[in-house]
């Protein structure tokens, strides 16, 4: 059997992280895995600079993102999340790790925090109108970053690597 690959995800302040994880449990509970932001959805499993890579870029200060909005999809919703100094450490690690990416991984980064997946278009629709009603943009502090193994259910955690303000 092949190792599972990892999924790399941006770490929030805990305040956010149980914001984002009580509207994941109110509106999609089918979903086991928490709420989360994706950097990257698929590298190897034996990708041998990937932790050396993590470990380096921690040095760096938590830094503040912008949670600009709500972005409907047909079957989900998600937040969506603005950050200069996020989309520059994601492109500096998407040439760290060029030769392991998949073309999902290649992409531009469009940072977003899903509540909501895999619903009719009609539930994703009444949710996204309820939370729209009340939303104001707000702040939220990039903690560091996570590595999991997915085995097609609950992600397994590998290493967590938090920004250590060393710079």
């Amino acid at each position: 059997m092949q190792p599972a690959p990892h999924i790399i995800t941006l770490e929030l302040h805990p305040e956010a992280m149980a914001f984002f994880n009580q509207l994941r449990r109110e509106y999609y509970p089918a979903n086991r895995v928490k709420a989360h932001l994706t950097l990257f959805y698929r590298l190897p499993a034996d990708a041998d600079r990937l932790v050396t890579s993590l470990e380096a870029i921690t040095a760096r200060s938590p830094f503040t993102m912008q949670v600009s909005g709500l972005q409907p999809y047909p079957n989900g919703l998600a937040y969506t999340v603005i950050s200069p100094e996020l989309l520059a450490l994601h492109q500096l690690l998407q040439q760290e790790w060029a030769p392991w990416l998949i073309p999902r991984d290649r992409q531009p980064l469009r940072p977003h925090i899903t509540i909501m997946n895999n619903v009719t278009a009609f539930k994703a629709q009444r949710i996204h109108e309820k939370l729209q009603a009340d939303f104001r943009p707000f702040e939220v502090t990039a903690n560091g970053i996570s590595s999991w193994r997915y085995r097609r259910g609950p992600w397994e955690p590998v290493g967590e690597y938090p920004f250590r303000n060393e710079l």
